[in-house]
């Protein structure tokens, strides 16, 4: 079967098939009717090639999916069902078709997921590499958002899952790079089998498309919500200047991915500072109110409680095991 590119096709006809398959609609207007009883959020990103990652080991279709998941993750984290989103794919020389179609096919695997209900696409041209920007919209129900509570000292910080894996994941992508640069050899392939679980935290990172209506269901609505996508530590600080309450996370309930240690001692990186200023874990992390602490523990095993809010003089603190409580520093902030 002869290949198709985009020469032959034009920008229409490729979207048009695209499309094909999906379950979308091409050239379909993003809106959908709310009813005056919900309330809309909306979240958008841009994801340049040579910055945001790096197409040398990026495959295509984790790239479509991961670059969903994050304007995803930030909707969850404002309690917000997804429903309708935009995407311009910005395509350079290099690229055809049938690359395309890999990014696509990753975008709609996870848009599918997540349960959108529309999904509109655009193609450009980029002088430089490839460029994902995605929009997305989502809706909370105003009974759901009028219940969300004020923030109170000795709330609980919860968090979905390890952290800090993705940013070794990373550094092990970029030593191997740098290794099959040097050696010149076209056919040589890494063996990445042993860390598999850290390199597929960064290269396809997962949010559970049920956390929002499961804890809808339970009747435990987070004071606030966060994407980690930037380290712990700059989470917290936000939550910290939001909340104008101080937060305390305790060292020894912070949760990382099994071989995490083993890889940081060979990459002579502390895995404590890739889960605070790593980046890249897309985390879901909450606010919950200490009351709800038995039927969070029980219906949410797979979030961990790392700390707590407190008092605003406390600032952001990373508590020791011994108790000594450290004042936490974060990229981006003085």
């Amino acid at each position: 079967m002869a290949q198709e590119s985009f020469s032959d096709l034009g920008r229409v006809e490729a979207i048009a098939k695209l499309y094909e398959g999906t379950g979308y609609k091409p050239f379909e207007s993003s809106w959908f009717e709310t009813g005056a009883k919900s309330v809309v959020s909306s979240n958008s990103r841009t994801f340049l090639e040579g910055i945001d990652f790096d197409l040398t080991y990026f495959p295509l279709k984790h790239l479509g999916y991961k670059c969903v998941t994050a304007v995803t993750g930030e909707l969850y984290s404002e309690f917000s069902h997804p429903r309708t989103m935009d995407v311009r794919l910005g395509i350079s020389a290099k690229l055809d078709f049938s690359h395309i179609k890999e990014v696509w096919e990753g975008i709609v695997t996870a848009a599918r997921e997540h349960g959108y209900k529309k999904v509109s696409l655009d193609l450009v041209p980029s002088p430089n590499g490839l460029a994902v920007s995605i929009s997305s919209m989502g809706e909370t129900s105003l009974l759901t958002a009028k219940r969300r509570p004020a923030a109170k000292s000795m709330d609980l910080i919860c968090i979905s899952d390890n952290i800090g894996a993705a940013f070794l994941g990373f550094q092990v992508l970029e030593r191997e790079k740098r290794a099959f640069e040097q050696s010149g050899d076209a056919k040589a392939q890494p063996d990445l089998e042993e860390y598999k679980n850290l390199v597929g935290a960064y290269l396809k990172p997962q949010i559970s498309p049920n956390i929002i209506g499961q804890m809808e269901e339970a009747e435990i609505i987070p004071s606030y919500g966060y994407l980690v996508t930037r380290g712990l530590a700059d989470t917290i600080k936000r939550l910290v200047r939001d909340s104008g309450l101080g937060a305390k996370v305790y060292v020894d309930k912070l949760p990382f991915a099994g071989k995490s240690f083993d890889l940081g001692k060979e990459l002579n990186i502390d895995p404590m500072s890739a889960a605070l200023n790593g980046g890249e874990d897309y985390r879901l992390l909450f606010t919950i109110p200490i009351g709800k602490h038995d039927k969070f523990r029980h219906d949410f095993q797979t979030f961990d409680i790392i700390g707590h809010l407190a008092k605003p003089e406390v600032g952001a603190a990373l508590v020791t095991p011994d108790g000594v409580e450290l004042p936490m520093k974060a990229q981006g902030w003085k």
